[in-house]
């Protein structure tokens, strides 16, 4: 099994590289907001009730992946690089999968400002965030978090594979697909339908 964390600033694409790498190899994705929009309609983001509902869910699910017969995970992050508490959380999540004997690895996204705020405003990216379609709002917020070190100067807190791609000028498929040729993952193979005698292509 592998356990993929992929982090960067808001809007890098962190959910979209990771839709490619599920498509293309079978591992499941988690995007941080899958656990976030469904508390937000009853806690206010932050609140302590927030926070241990999603640190909650979050702590279950990669309990039960680990210990489960899946490929592995892909959990999206943003990561303030000098919050403690950010690493603990993800060494925490990561020994869940290591202690099983299972890989681990960081990737790192980078994109510029002006491009980012390009991002926030894709069609995906509310579709699958609610909280982001008031835009002006979002657009602030991914403006107020620059204060913060969401990307590193190469090397990571922690002790784990990592790889960084700058993904500005890149699409999803082709920072998926350089993700998936440095951690040398397996793709999906092609599957024969018995009763039709026909073959299921590979979407790469």
């Amino acid at each position: 099994m592998q356990f993929i964390v992929i982090f960067g600033p808001p809007a890098v694409g962190k959910m979209a590289v990771g839709r490619e790498i599920e498509a293309a190899t079978g591992l499941r994705l988690f995007h941080n907001h899958m656990a976030i929009e469904p508390v937000l309609a009853f806690f206010p983001f932050g609140s302590p009730s927030f926070m241990r509902l999603v640190d909650g869910f979050r702590q279950r699910l990669f309990e039960e992946v680990a210990a489960s017969d899946l490929p592995g995970l892909i959990f999206t992050f943003v990561w303030n690089l000098d919050e403690s508490g950010d690493a603990e959380f993800l060494d925490s999540a990561c020994r869940l999968f290591q202690q099983r004997g299972h890989r681990v690895a960081f990737v790192e996204l980078k994109a510029g400002l002006a491009e980012r705020l390009l991002r926030n405003r894709m069609v995906d990216r509310l579709d699958a965030k609610p909280s982001k379609r008031n835009v002006q709002a979002s657009e602030q917020n991914l403006l107020d978090l620059e204060r913060y070190r969401l990307n590193t100067d190469g090397a990571i807190p922690l002790n784990y594979p990592h790889i960084s791609i700058d993904n500005t000028a890149l699409s999803a498929r082709a920072a998926a697909d350089r993700v998936i040729a440095q951690l040398d993952l397996a793709r999906r193979t092609v599957s024969r339908v018995a009763d039709a005698q026909t073959i299921k292509p590979d979407p790469h």
